[in-house]
């Protein structure tokens, strides 16, 4: 009886041990197929044309934006892009994980209400080929999402088309 006793609890650990794995391995594959659907541009190739034009194609995702992976000052960060923007939106924890200097404080007027955010420039922003260098942002304090509002102060130095579920932008 002991014998069978300890066949019996070894069979019900493998069982329970098969089931944890398989409801871990389940929760990686959701997690990283939850991450394409809010981010499906993680891996960015830049076509360069033969006239030096730089060219990126981004898709929209499931929620309609345009969210895009990419860097800043050589450190990487997720963009969403947003015209209506006047600068590069830094959340505070990102800005501090960035250790980006807090310059001139400013109110800017949001559709959320006034906010109060920190003048800064950025060395370097990247979407892989894509980059412009002294790049004007703020510093929301407020913001509590991880995504960088990648704003109109590096847009408008873009050629940038919709057509659908796509946006492509130019760099001249």
């Amino acid at each position: 009886m002991p014998a069978e006793n300890s066949q019996r609890r070894l069979g019900v650990g493998m069982t329970i041990a098969m089931w944890i794995v398989l409801l871990g391995l389940l929760t990686l594959f959701f997690q990283d197929w939850d991450e394409k659907q809010r981010n499906p541009n993680q891996n960015l190739q830049t076509r360069i044309g033969a006239d030096g034009v730089r060219e990126l194609v981004l898709t929209r995702n499931r929620a309609g934006h345009y969210v895009a992976s990419g860097s800043i000052n050589g450190e990487p960060v997720v963009f969403m892009l947003d015209t209506g923007a006047t600068d590069v939106a830094i959340p505070g924890p990102v800005a501090k994980r960035l250790r980006l200097k807090q310059g001139k404080a400013m109110i800017y007027r949001t559709a959320n209400g006034p906010v109060k955010v920190y003048a800064t420039v950025l060395d370097d922003v990247s979407l892989d080929n894509i980059s412009l260098q002294g790049v004007r942002a703020s510093i929301n304090p407020a913001m509590r999402q991880q995504e960088v509002l990648l704003g109109m102060s590096f847009l408008k130095h873009l050629e940038f088309t919709q057509r659908g579920n796509t946006l492509t932008l130019r760099q001249y």
